[in-house]
């Protein structure tokens, strides 16, 4: 079945950078999007950057230019590169995937467990 683990949060200061860590442990299947999500303290969850399986990568404003995914591509693991942090993007990020059995709605959404980025000083 599918498992997303995740790993690589942590503490940063502020300008600092941070990677991110995602896959599926091993089933087997090929995922319409994978991307990353956060929840600020506070607020609801927003997008960060999400790729589908063809190469295409949405970001969110807040992120664009300081995220990104290496190598733009959606298998069975996403990292996430952060760079240029700031305080605002303190959050708990989470790993998502995307499945849609036999190309058809409704999709599945897969999540991880949640690393917490705290950027500060």
């Amino acid at each position: 079945q599918v498992q997303l683990v995740e790993s690589g949060g942590g503490l940063v200061q502020p300008r600092g950078s941070l990677r991110l860590f995602c896959t599926d442990l091993g089933s087997g299947v090929r995922f319409f999007s994978m991307g990353w999500y956060r929840y600020v303290s506070g607020k609801q969850r927003e997008l960060s950057v999400t790729v589908s399986s063809g190469g295409r990568a949405i970001y969110a404003d807040s992120v664009n230019g300081r995220f990104r995914i290496p190598r733009n591509n959606a298998g069975s693991t996403v990292h996430l590169q952060m760079n240029n942090l700031k305080s605002a993007d303190t959050a708990v990020y989470y790993c998502n995937a995307v499945h849609i059995p036999l190309g058809e709605l409704p999709q599945i959404d897969y999540w991880s467990q949640g690393t917490q980025v705290t950027v500060s000083s």
